[in-house]
């Protein structure tokens, strides 16, 4: 359901002994003894999560290969984005064609109707778990080390870029051989003691590690999250959800400086839909739910299919009722709804 989701409780009780909890369609602007309530629509949603790595050379780049045999280190600055994952899933918008009311008479007790904000039915006579949904914040990791904090008096003097690089790369020789004779004890001071030890080899390992990236570079990696969301009104084929550049990151879905990511959906027709003769005698006698109907979901790119499953949506459906007597004064009946289609989660008597 949507952000800060916040639970109602509304509970309607008065004294008596025997009669029916009833329900109505609801009358805008007649105040209605009871609990207003309304059932969904189904949006698909998809939460599209990419990272943007941002390439910095290091000044020594072009000298990688030739003092520390390092091949194929680029000198040029570059942004990457790409998409990680797709989690797709499901929110109820209420829908304005589907409000009731369930009336509160006399010698009834009417149940305990737990709503979200925008008036949606969850549960009757329990608690419904509401556990909210949040986006990841945007962050950045970043990797760049203060390498000039290690260059020695040497190297700062050298008269030359290329002579810098050659001392920088003997420098990052003798602190891994540095490294190599405290592992094998064949130091005049060893540490004392394991705790010493690892703090003199981190210092080298960062050491050696911020020298480098004046060869090799560094990447930094942001990490972004984008919703996406579909209100289907009928079958949808093919059509943009979204475009996505490896160089831009998300752009806007008519913006052909991004490749489309492409959604289809298509009613499978699993609830037998009335015809117009049985929709003009339906009565509301007893508590409305939704009946809704499979459809099958398919996401794809130029290059194929990346994501296909069925979900449930209430406005290729239909509704039905629980009969009254469910709700009568005694009962323990408890009910549970899908917050996203209306249709019945859970019914135990």
């Amino acid at each position: 359901m949507k952000k800060n989701i916040a639970i109602v409780l509304a509970m309607l009780m008065s004294v008596g002994m025997t009669a029916q909890t009833q329900v109505a369609e609801f009358s805008p602007g007649v105040a209605a003894n009871g609990v207003n309530y309304a059932l969904p629509k189904t949006e698909l949603k998809v939460d599209a999560s990419a990272i943007k790595v941002v390439y910095t050379p290091g000044e020594f780049a072009k000298y990688a290969d030739r003092y520390l045999h390092i091949g194929g280190v680029k000198a040029e600055p570059s942004t990457r984005w790409e998409i990680t994952r797709l989690d797709v899933y499901q929110e109820g918008v209420p829908d304005t064609t589907k409000l009731y009311t369930v009336k509160m008479k006399d010698k009834t007790v009417a149940p305990m109707a737990q709503l979200t904000p925008s008036g949606l039915l969850v549960a009757v006579n329990t608690t419904a778990d509401m556990t909210e949904r949040s986006l990841p914040a945007p962050r950045t990791t970043q990797h760049k080390l203060e390498a000039r904090q290690y260059l020695t008096e040497d190297i700062l003097s050298a008269t030359s870029l290329a002579k810098m690089a050659e001392l920088t790369a003997q420098e990052i020789l003798d602190i891994r051989e540095s490294k190599n004779s405290i592992k094998r004890g064949q130091v005049e001071s060893m540490p004392q003691d394991g705790a010493s030890l690892k703090i003199v080899l981190d210092e080298l390992n960062r050491q050696e590690e911020a020298l480098t990236q004046l060869f090799t570079g560094y990447s930094d990696t942001t990490f972004t999250t984008k919703t996406y969301a579909l209100l289907p009104t009928a079958d949808v084929e093919k059509t943009v959800l979204f475009r996505f550049s490896q160089k831009l990151g998300f752009v806007d879905a008519d913006d052909l400086a991004g490749s489309p990511y492409y959604i289809t959906l298509k009613d499978q027709h699993t609830v037998i839909l009335p015809d117009e003769k049985e929709e003009a005698k339906r009565k509301i006698d007893g508590l409305v739910y939704n009946m809704p109907s499979m459809a099958n979901v398919t996401i794809s790119t130029m290059q194929g299919t990346i994501y296909e499953h069925e979900w449930p949506f209430a406005q290729f459906g239909t509704i039905d009722t629980l009969s009254p007597t469910l709700f009568n004064k005694g009962a323990t009946t408890k009910l549970t709804l899908n917050p996203a289609t209306g249709g019945i989660l859970h019914l135990e008597q």
